[in-house]
């Protein structure tokens, strides 16, 4: 992609280097004054560190309304990823997903989208009062995991709801696996709807080779981008993107609603420098990444017993594309699900993986890894297969369950309310969210049928050492249901 602006520069990183050199004496907050009042926290951190985490101030711009160097390193970033406008996203990508929901659906209005959702796109609907429907994601029965959509089948949605405002697409999702976006913007905006991606596991799709298509280049209206997951900067950190179609400054109004009015220059600055380094050398950073991945997918098959799952899977309907990035590995045919493996490599051998759901795990490669710790992974599983493995009986075989939607989920979170225990909760509606995390995607969300294949599903996932989150009580033995069945 040929760039208009200068990618060398990084402006918010510019001007903090500058601030420092200027020594100011700060009457303002942070309370912790450049780290002298809190030195244990200076130590851990570094005072470099805290010097920069500053208060807005107008050599360094405001986030809630740039005028300076945060509206040029918007623009830089914009042209980079290829984007109308970027966004600078402090609050994670949960925010700029809500934010992206927000800004095309008001309350009653119908947005189109997968099941297999984040849960910040389920929590964007409580808030704002919009209406899902969802398109069911295609199953691998063999992997038991959701896949994309199929085209056929958000066509009908769309022709069944040409109300809809928007249709969402993850791209990729947790797994890797890509839905046709191309024919889903293609269709979509036939329809007059705005395509939303959730791009949470997408950056590398702007900067590097032989990669699954990024959304706003295949035309998408809005993209959730991840910068901290695979494009370097910090945790919490991320961008939104938007296309030529959208109002700017309607979005910008939307993101004020729930952002901060006290960006930190931390996150921002390291999405500067993250950006800055990606639009320079992503294609040789990718290039290394999916190298890596490659090998390791390869040698773990050799293994017998694990499947490293990868392009193979592509069927041009539920599976458009897969992104090689990710080392997503099948454990049930050695008898262990994928958080018992999960569970294994960080207590026996000190390997942090990214998750561990009932029949798969997830390892994040990327170029900052070093062939030496890749070794290491592979060792680990197949020393894992020779002490652990056992008979593959009474596992559950699949992750996805088809929901029966009953009423909108803010109708639901916001109803009144009863707490039962989980195995009596059959034939109730759901008031709040049941989810392993990661890696988020509600087994339940509110106003959903609760069925007896959910409860043992539930119960199931306890078992294995699943850590489930959403439910108001901690230990997830009870749930909120609607008080009328």
């Amino acid at each position: 992609m040929a760039n208009k602006l200068s990618q060398n520069k990084a402006p918010i990183y510019e001007a903090l280097l500058n601030h420092k050199k200027k020594r100011v004496v700060p009457f303002d907050v942070p309370g912790h004054k450049g780290g002298r009042g809190t030195p244990l926290l200076t130590e851990f951190l570094g005072a470099d560190c805290l010097k920069v985490d500053v208060n807005s101030m107008k050599p360094l711009d405001n986030l809630c309304h740039p005028v300076s160097v945060i509206a040029e390193a918007e623009k830089i970033a914009a042209d980079a990823f290829g984007a109308e406008h970027a966004f600078f996203m402090v609050g994670g990508t949960t925010s700029a997903v809500q934010a992206m929901i927000m800004s095309s659906c008001k309350a009653g209005d119908k947005i189109i989208l997968p099941r297999n959702v984040h849960r910040s796109v389920i929590n964007a609907l409580v808030v704002c009062g919009a209406e899902p429907v969802y398109v069911n994601p295609g199953l691998n029965k063999r992997l038991g995991i959701p896949l994309g959509m199929d085209i056929e089948d958000v066509k009908t949605a769309i022709k069944n709801h040409p109300e809809a405002k928007a249709v969402l697409v993850n791209n990729p999702t947790y797994y890797g696996i890509c839905s046709n976006i191309d024919e889903i913007v293609k269709e979509a905006h036939k329809a007059s709807m705005l395509v939303l991606a959730d791009e949470a596991h997408g950056t590398h799709f702007y900067f590097g080779d032989n990669l699954p298509k990024a959304a706003i280049l295949a035309g998408a209206d809005m993209a959730a981008v991840s910068m901290h997951k695979t494009g370097g900067s910090l945790t919490q950190s991320s961008f939104l993107l938007t296309g030529k179609n959208v109002n700017q400054g309607y979005v910008r109004q939307i993101i004020n609603l729930t952002q901060t009015t006290s960006g930190s220059y931390l996150l921002m600055s390291s999405l500067d420098i993250a950006r800055m380094n990606l639009a320079l050398n992503g294609k040789e950073i990718f290039k290394k990444t999916i190298e890596l991945a490659e090998y390791a997918r390869s040698e773990i098959n050799k293994i017998g017993g694990y499947y490293a799952f990868s392009s193979e899977l592509i069927d041009n309907k539920y599976i458009c594309d897969f992104d090689k990035t990710k080392l997503s590995i099948h454990t049930l045919d050695i008898g262990l699900a994928g958080i018992e493996v999960y569970d294994i490599l960080r207590d026996e051998y000190e390997i942090q993986i990214e998750f561990g759901d009932l029949g798969n795990m997830l390892a994040i490669i990327s170029a900052g890894d070093r062939a030496f710790e890749i070794e290491r992974l592979i060792s680990a599983l197949s020393e894992i297969k020779r002490r652990f493995a056992r008979e593959k009986t009474g596992m559950f075989d699949h992750e996805y369950i088809n929901p029966e939607v009953v009423i909108t989920p803010q109708k639901a979170f916001y109803g009144e309310k009863k707490s039962v225990p989980v195995e009596k909760s059959e034939n109730y509606i759901c008031g709040e969210f049941i989810m392993s995390y990661p890696p988020g995607i509600p087994i339940l969300a509110p106003g959903e049928r609760i069925t007896k294949e959910i409860i043992d599903y539930i119960i199931y996932s306890k078992e294995k050492g699943c850590s489930l989150t959403g439910t108001e009580d901690e230990k997830a033995e009870y749930i909120n249901v609607l008080k009328e069945k």
